[in-house]
C-alpha cells in the first residue's frame, strides 16, 4: 500500500486508541497527518533580554531558574508552583497553576526558553504558565494545531515529523516543473517540512505561499472541469416561445436588467448543451421575474421546473410569486416542504409524475427519492450559496441534463465570484423595479432608542408594519452579555412601549409551523411589529413593512445587514432602516458608516469581505465550495488571481487533466471534490 493511504495508527506509536482521537480530527491516514497545517507558530527564534520586554507583549525569553520553586495552596483545588529566571539583564517572575510535573520539568540553575505573554510591570515582570523548552533544544518556531481531547501540539508534532520521514522520498510533486517555475514556488517537500517545522519566518512564507497556490489552483481546475463536464451533457434545446404572452400578463414592466437576463436564459436554453447560468442581484431586483420567465419558455416546450429554496418561509414566498405571474398564462405551479400534508404530498408527486404539475417550488425535500419528473427540463436554486454543488447536482440528476439557472441575492465580489460560480455564466441584475425608493439608514446609540419607538409607533398607527431584529435568541445564549435577545426584547415591549399594538416573536429556536404561522401573521397584517432574529434575513416579503431597526448592529456582517434592510422598502412607501449601536470602535463605526452611505449591494460585499473574510461572510460553511485547509480567500486574493490564471492555461492545453504531467493535479482535484459527493467522469 502507498504509505500516504496507510492508516493513521499503524504510525509508530499510534496505537487504535490514538488513533480514534486523531478521527476526531478528520485524520485517518498518514497522508491526512502530513496535512494538517498547524494554526499558529511558537515563535522561540526571536529570543529579547527581559530588560526590553514591555508589559502585554507576547514574546520569548532566554533565562536560568535561579531559584526552587515556591509551592503554596491559594485554596482548595489551586496550587501555585511560583519561581524566579533570570538573564544577564534583569529577572522574571514564572507561575504555574496545578502542574505538580512542573518541578521535575524545570531544574534550579538550568537555562530555558519561555514563550508568553509579559505581565506584572517594568519594575517587577511576571509570566503565567508560559510554554518553555531546554536551551538545549531547537529554538525554532514551534507548530500549535488545532486539538482534541487527549492530543497535544508537541505530540502531533512528533508524529508529523516521523510521518514526514517516512515518506520524504515517496512525495512526487504534484505541480509541473513549468508551473512551479512560472510562479515561483518552491518544491512540495519543502513546503510540507516548513509549513510544520519552519527554519524562520521567511521559509514559512515560502511554504505558505506554495501551498495556497496550490489549494486555490486545485479549486479553480475543479471547477474548470465542472464546466467541462456540464458542456458535455445534451440538453433539450428549447424553441423559441412567443414571450409576449409571458410579458402581456405580467402587472407591471420589466427593468431592462431582467429583459437582458431573460435573453440570456432563452439563449442558453435554446442550445445544444444545458443551461448553467447565476443571476446575481441585489436584494429585491427581481429574480423571480427571470425564474418565471424561464418556466414559462420550458412550460411551453413541454418541460417540467423545479426550483428549491433553503427555507420553508422563502420557498412559500417563491410559490405564491410564481403562482401569481405562472397562472395567468395557464401554467400549473404547486409546493412542497418538509410540512406539506402526507396527503397533499402523495398527491403532488403523482401530478409530478404524470406532468400534470408544470412547476414545482419547494425545500430540500425536492430531492427525496420519491420525487420523479415526467420531464424535468429546468433546476433552479435560489441563495445559492446556502447550497453545495453536490445538492444542485442531486435536483438536476431527477431529469436528463436539465437547464439549471442559480439565483442569488447576495452580492459577491467579482474575483471571489469566478471561483465560487466558476462553472456558471453570469447575469446580474444592476436595476431595481421602476418606483421601487432606496431605504434611509441611520446609525444611533441607545439613548435615541425611545425616539426610535417614538418614530416606529407613529407609522404602525397608519397602519404599517415594522421589524426589529435582535443578534441573540435568549440570554442563555453564548457571549449574551450586553446584547439584545429576541425572547426578553419581546416580552418588554409588548408589555411596555408597544402594549397598545399586536407584536409577533420570531427566532429559530421555534418549530417550523411556529415559525410559519407567525410570518403568516405578519404577511397577513394580522401582526404590527415583529421582534426576530436573523430568521428573516431572506424570503420574508411583506410590501406593507416600511421600517426595519436591528439592534447591536455592530454584531452583524455589512452583507447580513444590506440583506436584513432588503426586508423593507418593497412597496411604494419611503422606508427606514435604523441600526442601534454603542460599539465605538473605529472598524464598527466605519462599517455601519458604510451602511448609511450606500445601497450598493455589490460595494457593501467588496467592503464586507476586506473586513470580515469569506468564512464570515457566508456564514459557516455556506458557500457550497469544498473546505479549504490553508488559504484563504480574502487575504490571498494575489494568490488566487495566479492559480485562476495557471488552471485556465492547463486546462486550454488539457480540458481533462488526462496528460502525464497533469496526473497528480487531477487526483488531488478529484479528491477534494469527492467530498463534496462530486466526481468528474
Amino acid at each position: 500500500m502507498n504509505i500516504f493511504d496507510r492508516d493513521i495508527q499503524y504510525l509508530k506509536g499510534i496505537g487504535e486508541k490514538r488513533a480514534k482521537l486523531y478521527k476526531r480530527l478528520s485524520i485517518n491516514t498518514v497522508n491526512d497527518l502530513i496535512h494538517y497545517y498547524p494554526r499558529s507558530y511558537l515563535d522561540f527564534s526571536s529570543v529579547k533580554n527581559i530588560s526590553e520586554t514591555i508589559p502585554g507583549e507576547v514574546c520569548c525569553i532566554k533565562a536560568t531558574i535561579t531559584e526552587p520553586a515556591r509551592v503554596s495552596m491559594v485554596r482548595r483545588g489551586m496550587t501555585l508552583y511560583k519561581f524566579k529566571a533570570a538573564d544577564k539583564t534583569a529577572v522574571c517572575g514564572i507561575t504555574f497553576f496545578n502542574n505538580k510535573y512542573i518541578t521535575d520539568m524545570l531544574k534550579e540553575g538550568h537555562t530555558y526558553y519561555f514563550y508568553g505573554k509579559i505581565g506584572g510591570s517594568l519594575f517587577r515582570r511576571e509570566l503565567t504558565s508560559p510554554e518553555f523548552l531546554s536551551s538545549s533544544e531547537d529554538n525554532s518556531m514551534q507548530p500549535v494545531y488545532p486539538l482534541t481531547s487527549g492530543l497535544s501540539s508537541r505530540s502531533i508534532a512528533a508524529e508529523v515529523k516521523l510521518a514526514l520521514s517516512l515518506c520524504e522520498e515517496n512525495i512526487t510533486d504534484p505541480l509541473p516543473d513549468s508551473i512551479r517555475r512560472k510562479y515561483s514556488l518552491c518544491h512540495i517537500t519543502y513546503a510540507l517540512q516548513n509549513i510544520h517545522f519552519p527554519k524562520d519566518k521567511a521559509a514559512l512564507e515560502t511554504a505558505r505561499r506554495r501551498l495556497i497556490f496550490e489549494e486555490l489552483l486545485t479549486l479553480s481546475l475543479g471547477m474548470a472541469l465542472l464546466r467541462h463536464r456540464n458542456q458535455s451533457y445534451d440538453a433539450d434545446p428549447c424553441k423559441p416561445a412567443d414571450m409576449n404572452i409571458f410579458y402581456d400578463k405580467l402587472p407591471f414592466e420589466p427593468t431592462g436588467a431582467q429583459k437582458r437576463a431573460i435573453e440570456d436564459g432563452l439563449r442558453d436554453m435554446a442550445a445544444q448543451t444545458p443551461m448553467n447560468r447565476l443571476i446575481e442581484g441585489d436584494v429585491g431586483s427581481g429574480k423571480t421575474v427571470v425564474a418565471a420567465a424561464l418556466c414559462f419558455n420550458a412550460a411551453q416546450n413541454s418541460l417540467q421546473s423545479a426550483l428549491m429554496a433553503p427555507t420553508e418561509i422563502l420557498a412559500q414566498q417563491h410559490f405564491l410569486t410564481l403562482s401569481r405571474l405562472l397562472s395567468p398564462c395557464g401554467i400549473s405551479v404547486g409546493l412542497l416542504t418538509g410540512s406539506t400534508p402526507a396527503g397533499e404530498r402523495k398527491k403532488i408527486l403523482k401530478m409530478l409524475k404524470t406532468r400534470e404539475l408544470d412547476v414545482i417550488v419547494g425545500t430540500h425535500a425536492l430531492i427525496s427519492q420519491n420525487v420523479e419528473f415526467q420531464k424535468l427540463g429546468l433546476v433552479i436554486t435560489d441563495e445559492q450559496h446556502r447550497f453545495g454543488v453536490g445538492q444542485r447536482a442531486a435536483l438536476a440528476s431527477k431529469g436528463r441534463d436539465p437547464h439549471v439557472l442559480v439565483m442569488s441575492a447576495t452580492p459577491i465580489p467579482r474575483t471571489l465570484g469566478l471561483i465560487i460560480y466558476g462553472d456558471l455564466d453570469i447575469s446580474i441584475l444592476d436595476e431595481m423595479p421602476r418606483g421601487r425608493q432606496k431605504v434611509l439608514t441611520y446609525c444611533i446609540d441607545s439613548s435615541k432608542r425611545k425616539r426610535a419607538f417614538n418614530f416606529i409607533k407613529k407609522y404602525l398607527s397608519q397602519g404599517k408594519q415594522a421589524f426589529i431584529v435582535c443578534p441573540l435568541v435568549d440570554d442563555s445564549d453564548t457571549g449574551a452579555q450586553g446584547l439584545a435577545a429576541a425572547t426578553a426584547y419581546f416580552e418588554k415591549i409588548k408589555n411596555e412601549d408597544f402594549h397598545d399594538f399586536r407584536v409577533g416573536l420570531l427566532h429559530g429556536k421555534m418549530k417550523p409551523a411556529e415559525k410559519e404561522s407567525v410570518m403568516r401573521a405578519f404577511s397577513e397584517g394580522s401582526l404590527d411589529l415583529l421582534v426576530s432574529t436573523t430568521v428573516i434575513e431572506v424570503g420574508v416579503d411583506v410590501p406593507n413593512a416600511v421600517i426595519m431597526v436591528i439592534e447591536n448592529a455592530e454584531r452583524f456582517g455589512l452583507s447580513q445587514l444590506h440583506q436584513l434592510r432588503g426586508r423593507v422598502g418593497r412597496g411604494d412607501e419611503q422606508s427606514y432602516c435604523i441600526l442601534i449601536s454603542d460599539a465605538n470602535g473605529k472598524q464598527s463605526a466605519g462599517r455601519l458608516r458604510t451602511m448609511c452611505e450606500t445601497n450598493d449591494g455589490f460595494k457593501i460585499a467588496e467592503q464586507d469581505l476586506k473586513l470580515r473574510g469569506p468564512g464570515d461572510f457566508f456564514g459557516k460553511r455556506q458557500h457550497g465550495l469544498p473546505e479549504l485547509k490553508i488559504a484563504d480567500l480574502t487575504n490571498d486574493m494575489q494568490l488566487l488571481r495566479m492559480a485562476k490564471a495557471a488552471a485556465d492555461s492547463i486546462i486550454s492545453k488539457d480540458p481533462m487533466l488526462k496528460l502525464p504531467e497533469h496526473a497528480g493535479l487531477r487526483a488531488q482535484t478529484e479528491a477534494m471534490f469527492s467530498k463534496e459527493d462530486i466526481a468528474f467522469n
